[in-house]
Protein backbone atom coordinates (compact mmCIF):
# COMPACT_ATOMS: atom_id res chain seq x y z
CA UNK A 1 0.00 0.00 0.00
CA UNK A 2 3.19 2.47 0.78
CA UNK A 3 4.26 2.03 -2.61
CA UNK A 4 0.17 3.01 -4.16
CA UNK A 5 0.15 6.00 -1.83
CA UNK A 6 3.66 7.26 -2.72
CA UNK A 7 2.57 6.79 -7.30
CA UNK A 8 -0.94 8.50 -6.45
CA UNK A 9 0.77 11.29 -4.40
CA UNK A 10 2.97 11.66 -7.29
CA UNK A 11 0.42 11.72 -9.93
CA UNK A 12 -1.74 14.16 -8.19
CA UNK A 13 0.93 17.10 -8.55
CA UNK A 14 0.86 15.97 -12.78
CA UNK A 15 -1.19 16.86 -15.53
CA UNK A 16 -2.89 13.50 -14.62
CA UNK A 17 -4.21 15.14 -11.45
CA UNK A 18 -5.47 17.79 -13.41
CA UNK A 19 -7.42 15.74 -15.62
CA UNK A 20 -8.58 14.07 -12.72
CA UNK A 21 -9.57 17.17 -10.91
CA UNK A 22 -11.45 17.77 -14.79
CA UNK A 23 -13.65 14.71 -14.02
CA UNK A 24 -14.49 15.56 -10.84
CA UNK A 25 -15.70 18.69 -11.39
CA UNK A 26 -17.66 17.44 -14.40
CA UNK A 27 -19.40 14.85 -12.50
CA UNK A 28 -20.27 17.63 -9.79
CA UNK A 29 -21.69 19.84 -12.50
CA UNK A 30 -24.00 16.76 -13.90
CA UNK A 31 -27.45 18.40 -13.86
CA UNK A 32 -30.02 17.02 -11.56
CA UNK A 33 -33.08 16.88 -14.77
CA UNK A 34 -34.44 13.19 -15.18
CA UNK A 35 -33.36 13.50 -19.07
CA UNK A 36 -29.30 14.08 -17.69
CA UNK A 37 -29.73 11.66 -14.84
CA UNK A 38 -31.22 8.89 -16.96
CA UNK A 39 -28.72 9.64 -19.83
CA UNK A 40 -26.01 8.62 -17.04
CA UNK A 41 -27.76 5.65 -15.86
CA UNK A 42 -28.51 3.83 -19.56
CA UNK A 43 -24.35 4.32 -19.58
CA UNK A 44 -23.77 2.13 -17.14
CA UNK A 45 -26.01 -0.32 -17.57
CA UNK A 46 -24.09 0.03 -21.51
CA UNK A 47 -20.72 -0.47 -20.11
CA UNK A 48 -21.02 -3.36 -18.13
CA UNK A 49 -19.31 -6.40 -19.62
CA UNK A 50 -18.47 -3.63 -22.13
CA UNK A 51 -16.34 -0.45 -21.98
CA UNK A 52 -16.17 3.09 -20.92
CA UNK A 53 -15.86 3.58 -24.47
CA UNK A 54 -17.91 1.53 -26.00
CA UNK A 55 -20.21 2.72 -23.53
CA UNK A 56 -19.87 6.75 -24.59
CA UNK A 57 -20.08 5.90 -28.34
CA UNK A 58 -23.41 4.24 -28.19
CA UNK A 59 -25.51 6.50 -25.28
CA UNK A 60 -24.09 9.36 -28.22
CA UNK A 61 -25.10 7.50 -31.10
CA UNK A 62 -28.51 6.16 -29.26
CA UNK A 63 -29.74 10.71 -29.40
CA UNK A 64 -33.49 11.01 -28.62
CA UNK A 65 -34.19 7.73 -28.94
CA UNK A 66 -33.23 7.02 -25.56
CA UNK A 67 -35.58 9.20 -23.78
CA UNK A 68 -38.61 8.55 -26.55
CA UNK A 69 -38.43 5.06 -28.47
CA UNK A 70 -39.89 2.26 -27.26
CA UNK A 71 -38.36 -1.20 -26.66
CA UNK A 72 -37.96 -2.10 -30.31
CA UNK A 73 -36.36 1.32 -31.39
CA UNK A 74 -34.05 1.46 -28.93
CA UNK A 75 -32.81 -2.41 -29.80
CA UNK A 76 -33.09 -1.19 -33.56
CA UNK A 77 -30.60 1.64 -32.78
CA UNK A 78 -28.52 -0.12 -30.42
CA UNK A 79 -28.17 -3.29 -33.07
CA UNK A 80 -26.23 -0.82 -35.17
CA UNK A 81 -23.05 -0.23 -32.81
CA UNK A 82 -23.78 -2.71 -29.80
CA UNK A 83 -23.65 -6.36 -29.49
CA UNK A 84 -25.75 -7.02 -26.51
CA UNK A 85 -28.98 -4.75 -28.42
CA UNK A 86 -31.45 -6.76 -27.40
CA UNK A 87 -31.20 -7.92 -23.29
CA UNK A 88 -29.66 -4.00 -22.98
CA UNK A 89 -32.52 -2.06 -24.85
CA UNK A 90 -35.23 -4.11 -22.70
CA UNK A 91 -32.86 -2.67 -19.30
CA UNK A 92 -32.99 0.36 -20.73
CA UNK A 93 -36.71 0.74 -21.49
CA UNK A 94 -37.77 -0.95 -18.29
CA UNK A 95 -35.47 1.48 -16.40
CA UNK A 96 -36.59 4.68 -17.86
CA UNK A 97 -40.15 4.42 -16.16
CA UNK A 98 -38.05 2.35 -12.85
CA UNK A 99 -35.68 5.03 -12.54
CA UNK A 100 -38.44 7.60 -12.24
CA UNK A 101 -39.86 5.74 -9.14
CA UNK A 102 -36.11 6.62 -6.96
CA UNK A 103 -35.16 9.50 -5.04
CA UNK A 104 -31.67 9.95 -6.10
CA UNK A 105 -30.47 11.54 -2.30
CA UNK A 106 -31.68 8.19 -0.76
CA UNK A 107 -29.46 7.60 1.86
CA UNK A 108 -29.62 3.87 0.64
CA UNK A 109 -29.84 4.88 -2.95
CA UNK A 110 -27.23 1.75 -4.21
CA UNK A 111 -29.28 -0.50 -2.66
CA UNK A 112 -32.52 0.86 -4.23
CA UNK A 113 -30.55 1.19 -8.02
CA UNK A 114 -29.37 -2.51 -7.69
CA UNK A 115 -32.97 -3.73 -6.56
CA UNK A 116 -35.27 -1.50 -8.75
CA UNK A 117 -33.06 -1.03 -12.28
CA UNK A 118 -32.49 -5.03 -14.42
CA UNK A 119 -28.84 -4.16 -15.60
CA UNK A 120 -27.58 -2.64 -12.32
CA UNK A 121 -25.40 -4.47 -10.05
CA UNK A 122 -23.24 -3.26 -7.35
CA UNK A 123 -20.56 -1.70 -9.64
CA UNK A 124 -22.79 -0.26 -11.99
CA UNK A 125 -24.59 1.70 -9.66
CA UNK A 126 -21.67 2.63 -7.94
CA UNK A 127 -20.38 4.01 -11.03
CA UNK A 128 -23.66 6.09 -12.12
CA UNK A 129 -23.48 7.37 -8.68
CA UNK A 130 -19.38 8.23 -8.99
CA UNK A 131 -21.01 10.31 -12.47
CA UNK A 132 -23.03 12.10 -11.41
CA UNK A 133 -21.05 13.43 -7.98
CA UNK A 134 -21.62 11.17 -5.09
CA UNK A 135 -17.95 10.56 -4.27
CA UNK A 136 -18.63 7.51 -1.61
CA UNK A 137 -18.74 4.76 -3.46
CA UNK A 138 -16.02 2.19 -4.74
CA UNK A 139 -16.26 0.94 -8.44
CA UNK A 140 -15.08 -2.39 -7.94
CA UNK A 141 -13.73 -3.62 -11.89
CA UNK A 142 -11.85 -6.08 -12.86
CA UNK A 143 -8.66 -3.22 -13.22
CA UNK A 144 -9.21 -2.53 -9.93
CA UNK A 145 -9.62 -6.14 -8.45
CA UNK A 146 -6.25 -6.66 -10.77
CA UNK A 147 -4.61 -3.63 -8.99
CA UNK A 148 -5.15 -4.48 -5.44
CA UNK A 149 -4.12 -7.90 -6.38
CA UNK A 150 -0.98 -7.57 -7.59
CA UNK A 151 -0.13 -5.04 -5.09
CA UNK A 152 -1.02 -7.49 -2.28
CA UNK A 153 -3.88 -5.50 -0.84
CA UNK A 154 -6.09 -9.01 -1.43
CA UNK A 155 -6.44 -12.34 -2.85
CA UNK A 156 -8.20 -12.68 -6.01
CA UNK A 157 -11.58 -13.31 -5.14
CA UNK A 158 -13.34 -16.51 -7.57
CA UNK A 159 -17.16 -13.81 -7.86
CA UNK A 160 -17.56 -10.66 -5.82
CA UNK A 161 -21.00 -10.89 -4.34
CA UNK A 162 -22.38 -8.23 -2.23
CA UNK A 163 -20.59 -9.18 0.63
CA UNK A 164 -17.10 -9.06 -1.02
CA UNK A 165 -17.76 -6.01 -2.53
CA UNK A 166 -18.63 -4.37 0.15
CA UNK A 167 -15.06 -5.81 1.85
CA UNK A 168 -13.30 -4.09 -0.88
CA UNK A 169 -14.49 -1.33 -0.68
CA UNK A 170 -13.79 -0.85 2.99
CA UNK A 171 -9.44 -1.71 2.03
CA UNK A 172 -10.03 1.24 -0.54
CA UNK A 173 -11.83 3.67 1.40
CA UNK A 174 -8.41 2.90 3.29
CA UNK A 175 -6.27 3.39 0.68
CA UNK A 176 -8.71 6.69 -0.35
CA UNK A 177 -7.73 7.94 3.31
CA UNK A 178 -4.37 7.14 3.20
CA UNK A 179 -3.65 9.49 -0.34
CA UNK A 180 -6.50 12.01 0.83
CA UNK A 181 -8.65 11.34 -2.05
CA UNK A 182 -12.46 10.49 -1.77
CA UNK A 183 -13.14 6.83 -3.67
CA UNK A 184 -14.56 8.97 -7.09
CA UNK A 185 -11.24 10.29 -7.08
CA UNK A 186 -9.10 7.30 -6.06
CA UNK A 187 -10.94 4.78 -8.94
CA UNK A 188 -9.69 7.18 -11.48
CA UNK A 189 -5.80 7.16 -10.19
CA UNK A 190 -6.02 3.17 -9.95
CA UNK A 191 -7.35 3.23 -13.22
CA UNK A 192 -4.77 5.37 -15.05
CA UNK A 193 -2.31 3.10 -13.05
CA UNK A 194 -3.92 0.28 -14.57
CA UNK A 195 -4.78 1.23 -17.88
CA UNK A 196 -3.00 4.62 -18.57
CA UNK A 197 -6.37 6.42 -19.01
CA UNK A 198 -8.30 8.66 -17.28
CA UNK A 199 -12.33 8.18 -18.02
CA UNK A 200 -15.59 8.30 -16.77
Amino acid sequence: MQNTTYLISQLRKSNVGKEVNKRMYEFSAIPRDFNSLFRELAFCILTAGTSAELGIKTINYLGDTLFTGNEAEIQKKLKEVYRFHTVRSKYIFQARENFKKLNINDSNIREELVKNIKGLGMKEASHFLRNIGFNNYAIVDFHIVDFLVKNKMIEKPKTITPKKYLEIEQILSKLAKKTNTNLGELDLYLWYLETGKVLK
